[in-house]
């Protein structure tokens, strides 16, 4: 799926896009369950372990941010984390022991879907090692317009930037008190059935999607399996052990010198990454409704 200068420029850059990973039918079929969890949510009037759901969701027009470990909950989902196209991809990155760790659906809907403030994943869930990435299934065709993905190409060789306001973890970058330079950002674009990669210490983000157009976003993290969570394994073992995808699994945890900072204390506001964002003070991206309230 990817030759040797893909691997040489997500090694330099931190991101990939790759065309054509996921078939018509496999789109089309995410689609169609995709649109049914939307219409469910209908009959969810709060954040629950399925739907995080926009401030502005309502009964009578339900507006999903994000659909929780969407692999739990429906086989379509399910049947796209060892994707055999996403698997040879991986393996070219990192060798042929891959293990997975969640997945995610997030759904920036035409007009108002809503941003993810900058950080790095890294800050989240630091490891032994950092052959770790999260691989994004694009349901839509995605551009400039419609809110895609966007990387600081190289930032993943740099320091772990402080993810954290008033001694707590925030899980956002202070992007007025560092000194990235955001508009050297990457927007990570391509055609339904491309997958995006970037890799878990690389700065990132998206801003509210103001087009006419849907950007569905079905995210999976992946890791070495010799990568091991600092945190430790928020798992059963047998159920971590399960986890492995492809090659062979260890319990020797390959150690490398890579920089740490714990998301600790935990976020005022725990939840999915908007809501634990919603403590940062210094928000980069406008929403949908601080944008209409500035235009009147």
């Amino acid at each position: 799926m990817i030759s040797e200068r893909d691997v040489t420029f997500y090694n330099d850059h931190g991101y990939l896009v790759v065309g054509e990973v996921l078939s018509k039918d496999d789109v089309d079929e995410l689609r169609k369950v995709t649109d049914a969890f939307v219409e469910k949510a209908r009959q969810v009037t709060q954040h629950d372990e399925i739907y995080d759901l926009e401030d502005s969701h309502s009964t009578a027009e339900p507006r999903v941010r994000r659909i929780k470990t969407p692999h739990l909950h429906h086989e379509t989902y399910a049947r796209m984390v060892a994707h055999p196209n996403i698997m040879a991809v991986l393996q070219k990155l990192w060798g042929p022991s891959i293990r997975f760790d969640v997945s995610k659906l997030n759904l920036k809907s035409a007009g108002y879907g809503a941003p993810v403030e900058w950080h790095q994943d890294w800050a989240f869930y630091p490891h032994t090692n950092d052959d770790l990435a999260a691989v994004g299934i694009m349901i839509d065709d995605v551009d400039e317009s419609n809110g895609p993905l966007m990387v600081i190409p190289g930032s993943h060789k740099g320091p772990i930037l402080d993810h954290h306001i008033d001694g707590y973890f925030c899980g956002a970058i202070n992007a007025s008190s560092s000194d990235v330079d955001f508009g050297d950002a990457a927007k990570l674009t391509g055609k339904a059935g491309s997958i995006t990669i970037h890799h878990a210490r690389a700065i990132h983000g998206s801003a509210t999607n103001t087009s006419g157009r849907p950007r569905r976003l079905l995210l999976h993290q992946y890791r070495a399996a010799d990568a091991w969570p600092l945190l430790g394994a928020d798992q059963a073992w047998q159920e971590y052990r399960d986890s492995l995808l492809t090659g062979d699994d260890t319990i020797e945890p390959r150690m490398t010198n890579v920089p740490v900072r714990l998301p600790l204390p935990p976020a005022p506001h725990q939840g999915s990454i908007y809501e634990n964002q919603k403590s940062s003070k210094n928000r980069y991206f406008e929403t949908a409704e601080a944008t209409a309230a500035a235009a009147r």
